[in-house]
């Protein structure tokens, strides 16, 4: 090997290029609001741009520093621009880009207590802090039967918890009453719950996803719940697991845990709350109502990697009764034995999770709740909940728009309103002004349908996003609805 080639370790090759590397994050950051925030790449860019095949020898660090510069970003979208105002936030932060690289350097790989007990041990004091923060019942804790455990994604943590809950009641029915087990959420829960009914085995027919409107706010009915639990009953099938959710993707509505939980108790149902995206504004006591009727859950989900400054992905589960997760996905295969294992003295996270492996994930949370501290995180989430707030006052202002959902945390659903004859009730209008806002590569916005009507999507949660920005997006909104109401009258 040449005297100066990159070695596999080397200490003094990791500090120099792990130098630049930072250098070359920290100035991407300074530039981060030049960049369009939509990648404006056509599908199959990259392939024209490098080789057909990996090289032979190395090549310079600085050559794949440039070649990330000059191939790579243009076809990133860039999620942490100020600018970016689609979907849901996904949060970095110096705390969690911080744990991240600690993470990576020790790269260990923490499936049981023993492959790196301060892994295992972290995870589960962090997730007790943050149950504390929260206030969520104690049967959350880990002191207790229950417990905390970082998955990949909230989609992971409504897998295993389905799993759970099947499981759970087919020890009780037989394998036989499977077909005709039956899942309860609204039409507005996320698809997730979806692709783990078709993963685990049940009858995607069988997910019932009841109906939401606007009288309530797109929250699930429980009047309605009711009615579709008595009839499955009625019909011989067997209810068995409900979602709510706190902050759906749409509109943020906020399903109402205290009757879907005692819905949920009378029936004997596992009672999931799936709260990724506002769980992380309950930790602001203003907030934490939105909570109440966590007590009557069997599992609860926010995703710390949303809006909780903690680098993708962290998304936090936890269970009343961890023998129920255990049960489910334990395998205790002779060369993963140990004493600590065997005596049931330990928590081996293999046992709550799809993989086997797990990355050292507890680091960055345990990071960014020391470094910012609550009041930190509290700052951080009413700072983006006043900006939309000031967003969805400029919307009302403008007899154009309309907000049709109302605001709880970070999210403003509007539409254009549209002429009077439109036939389609301004659907394609408001396509199109979406369509026309994201071309202009300032800022990116997302949509969503609600009641067959289209409607545009402004969540706020970048961590540099300051008020001049939105008031920026809400100028280009304006601009372009103009140019698309005159364009109608020609």
């Amino acid at each position: 090997m040449e005297e100066n080639a990159l070695r596999a370790m080397d200490a003094e090759q990791l500090r120099e290029h792990a130098h630049k590397m930072v250098d070359f994050i920290a100035d991407y950051y300074k530039t981060i609001q030049n960049f369009p925030v939509l990648s404006q790449v056509q599908p199959g860019y990259l392939g024209k741009l490098l080789p057909d095949s990996a090289p032979e020898y190395p090549e310079s660090f600085q050559n794949v520093l440039d070649d990330v510069k000059e191939k790579i970003l243009p076809g990133v979208t860039h999620w942490q621009s100020p600018n970016y105002f689609a979907y849901f936030p996904s949060n970095s932060s110096i705390a969690g880009f911080l744990g991240e690289i600690l993470s990576a350097g020790l790269n260990i790989v923490g499936f049981s207590w023993i492959t790196s007990p301060a892994a295992t041990e972290l995870e589960s004091i962090v997730l007790d802090w943050l149950a504390k923060a929260f206030q969520l019942p104690e049967d959350f804790y880990s002191s207790g039967k229950g417990g905390g455990v970082i998955q990949g994604t909230a989609s992971e943590a409504i897998l295993v918890v389905l799993l759970a809950a099947r499981d759970k009641i087919l020890r009780r029915l037989g394998r036989s009453a499977l077909p005709k087990l039956v899942m309860y959420a609204s039409d507005q829960t996320h698809s997730a719950l979806r692709k783990a009914c078709q993963i685990s085995g049940l009858n995607p027919e069988l997910c019932k996803l009841l109906k939401a409107d606007s009288a309530t706010n797109y929250a699930l009915s429980p009047e309605v719940l009711s009615e579709a639990i008595s009839n499955d009953i009625a019909g011989g099938l067997v209810p068995f697991f409900l979602c709510a959710t706190v902050g759906t993707t749409s509109s943020t509505a906020i399903d109402p845990l205290p009757a879907l939980g005692k819905i949920a108790k009378t029936n004997n149902l596992w009672f999931h709350v799936d709260a990724a995206y506002a769980g992380s504004a309950c930790i602001c006591p203003e907030y934490r109502h939105y909570f109440d009727g966590i007590e009557e859950s069997d599992s609860f989900n926010m995703n710390a990697h949303k809006w909780f400054l903690t680098n993708f992905d962290c998304s936090v589960l936890w269970v009343k009764d961890r023998s129920s997760l255990i049960q489910s996905l334990s395998t205790n295969p002779e060369f993963l034995k140990n004493k600590a294992s065997q005596g049931n003295m330990v928590i081996d996270y293999k046992d709550w999770q799809i993989p086997l492996g797990r990355r050292f994930r507890s680091l960055k949370l345990w990071m960014v709740l020391r470094l910012y501290g609550l009041e930190g995180l509290r700052s951080h989430v009413r700072n983006h909940i006043e900006l939309a707030a000031y967003f969805e006052e400029l919307v009302s202002q403008d007899t154009r728009f309309k907000v049709v959902a109302p605001r709880t945390f970070s999210l403003v659903c509007f539409r254009l309103l549209p002429p009077l004859n439109s036939e389609d009730h301004g659907n394609k209008l408001n396509s199109d002004l979406l369509d026309s806002v994201n071309s202009t590569g300032n800022i990116f916005i997302t949509h969503t349908v609600l009641s067959g009507e289209y409607i545009l999507r402004f969540a706020v949660g970048a961590p540099l996003t300051e008020r001049r920005h939105v008031t920026t997006a809400w100028q280009i909104f304006q601009e372009k609805a103009t140019a698309l109401l005159e364009s109608l009258q020609d």
